[in-house]
Formats: C-alpha cells, sequence, structure tokens
C-alpha cells in the first residue's frame, strides 16, 4: 500500500533480468572461454574469486555476447547484499559504470540491471552517483519504452530514493514528464517512481511547476491503471504540499498557462472536477491521495 504521508517515495526493486542465465558457456576459444567456465553455475555460490574473474573478463573483452553474459551473472549475484559489498570492494562499480558510454545498447542495459542491483547498497550508492548524468543520457536517447528505457528509469528509482543526488536529475524533469505523457503504460509507471520520489523534495518543485504537459490531466481519471492514477495522485500531493510550505514559491506571473502549476495549482476547475469523481473511486489508496490534495 502507498502511504499517504507527503514524503512519500518508492524504492525500486532488485531487477531479474528476463533472461536470466547462470550456467554460462562461451562457445569461443581461448583465455576468455576458459575464465567464463571456472564460474560457479549459481550466482548465490560465487565468492570473491568468481567475481573478480568476471570483472575483469569485462575489462578484457570488447564481444558485446560475452559482455552481456558477465553482466547478468554480476547483476544476478548483487541480488545478495554480501555480493554487494565484495563487488563494490574489487572496484567492480566503475568497470560496469563505464559500459554505459560507448557499449551496444543491450550490454548498456545489462550494465544498467547490474548496477540497480547494487544500488540497493548504500555505499555503493556513493559510487554509482557520478553515472547519473549518463544515465539520463541513455534514457534520453534510447528508444521510447525500450528494455534500455526501462533499466536506466529502474536505477534512477533506487538513486532518488533519498534527496542527495536529486540535483544531478533535475534538468532532465522535461524528459521524465516527456516519457510520462508519451510512453506506455509500463514506462508510465517507472517513470512515476521517479516522479513521486523528486516531487518529496521541496527542492524540485519550481523545475516541476514550470514544465508543461498538456496531457497531465488526463492521469487523474477513474479509467486510468490504477498504478498509474495512484502514482500520479502522489505526485501532485507532494507538489501541493511543497506549494503550500514555500514562500514565494507561487507568483503566478512566472508559469504559463499550460504549466504544472496551471494545472494543478492555479483554480483550475478541470483539476477539481477529476478530484471530485476521484472520490468515488473504489480503490481506498486512490481516494486517500485525492482527501490530501484537497485539504492542502
Amino acid at each position: 500500500m502507498i502511504s499517504a504521508s507527503s514524503s512519500l517515495q518508492i524504492r525500486g526493486l532488485i531487477y531479474f533480468p528476463s533472461n536470466v542465465q547462470t550456467d554460462l558457456h562461451i562457445s569461443s576459444c581461448g583465455t576468455q572461454e576458459k575464465m567464463m567456465e571456472e564460474i560457479p553455475p549459481s550466482s548465490h555460490s560465487m565468492d570473491a574469486d568468481a567475481l573478480q574473474k568476471l570483472i575483469h573478463l569485462l575489462k578484457a573483452t570488447d564481444d558485446p555476447l560475452i559482455q552481456e553474459q558477465a553482466l547478468i551473472a554480476l547483476s544476478n549475484s548483487a541480488t545478495f547484499s554480501v555480493n554487494q559489498d565484495i563487488i563494490g570492494n574489487l572496484g567492480g562499480l566503475s568497470v560496469i559504470g563505464g559500459m554505459l558510454l560507448d557499449c551496444a545498447p543491450a550490454v548498456k542495459e545489462k550494465a544498467l540491471n547490474a548496477l540497480n542491483n547494487l544500488s540497493m547498497n548504500i555505499k555503493n550508492q556513493e559510487e554509482i552517483q557520478v553515472y547519473i548524468m549518463q544515465v539520463c543520457k541513455n534514457i534520453e536517447s534510447a528508444p521510447l519504452n525500450s528494455d534500455l528505457q526501462l533499466a536506466g528509469l529502474r536505477l534512477l528509482t533506487n538513486m532518488s530514493v533519498t534527496n542527495a543526488y536529486h540535483y544531478k536529475m533535475i534538468n532532465k524533469i522535461p524528459c521524465f514528464l516527456h516519457l510520462l505523457s508519451e510512453g506506455s503504460e509500463r514506462t508510465q509507471i517507472q517513470v512515476l517512481k521517479v516522479l513521486v520520489n523528486l516531487s518529496a523534495n521541496p527542492a524540485t518543485t519550481r523545475h516541476f511547476l514550470k514544465a508543461q504537459v498538456p496531457s497531465l490531466l488526463s492521469f487523474f481519471d477513474n479509467c486510468i491503471n490504477r498504478d498509474i492514477l495512484l502514482r500520479a495522485l502522489v505526485f501532485a500531493a507532494n507538489l501541493k504540499k511543497n506549494v503550500n510550505n514555500e514562500d514565494g514559491i507561487t507568483t503566478e506571473d512566472e508559469y504559463s498557462e499550460d504549466s504544472v502549476f496551471s494545472m494543478l495549482c492555479r483554480d483550475s476547475a478541470a483539476f477539481a472536477q477529476k478530484l471530485a469523481s476521484l472520490l468515488h473511486h473504489p480503490d481506498t489508496d486512490v481516494k486517500e491521495q485525492v482527501v490530501r490534495i484537497l485539504t492542502q
């Protein structure tokens, strides 16, 4: 259940790739094949030596197929907290992060999946945060609704749970809102997790209010997917709370008619009608968030 707290933030989940592989085998000959064959068949049984070999393999090969398999193995192993520490201590974060720049899209996606699992460790986040801008670039340049785009959004969800790294994402708020408007339901849910986390931070409020999202009101409708609707309401409630608590943030002249401010915070009959209708929604969590907006 999503809390009604105004500071609600959504934590990401450990990600298991759909093509999980633990029985690794590379058909190419030579040193790389031998190194891969030495890796334990089960990710939970990997020790520091096996993880070190995977990291070394990533540094040693330019073959995207081998890179993908090594990253899948590291991603799977990183679902265990002890391995998150080991990979971080072995310098694996910088090796994986370095694959976000020039590698093939499928390799970047696997690297993002691995970093997502590794980011469940707060210490690891301190190193992963240096790649946030590159992650944002990958999200922006990736095909709409692609696995690469979704992998980047999952990582940003984890990295935005606290306010520590929000300043690195603020300039990409228009990109996130564009994905909300144009993306599939799967993309909308994932980007809303990021938006909810960012909107809980008062420092981001003005950036959101200035943004233009003509389709925003369409998300506050009884026929909308419940997971999308609920997160959209939490997002709006966070912004309303921050507006009411911040002096000088509602200088109306600086906001256009198509801005988020005009739709959610200015006297908007359309938004008020949407909320009134949602008071009859069958979901209790939805109604709680509607009441939260109306009483602020």
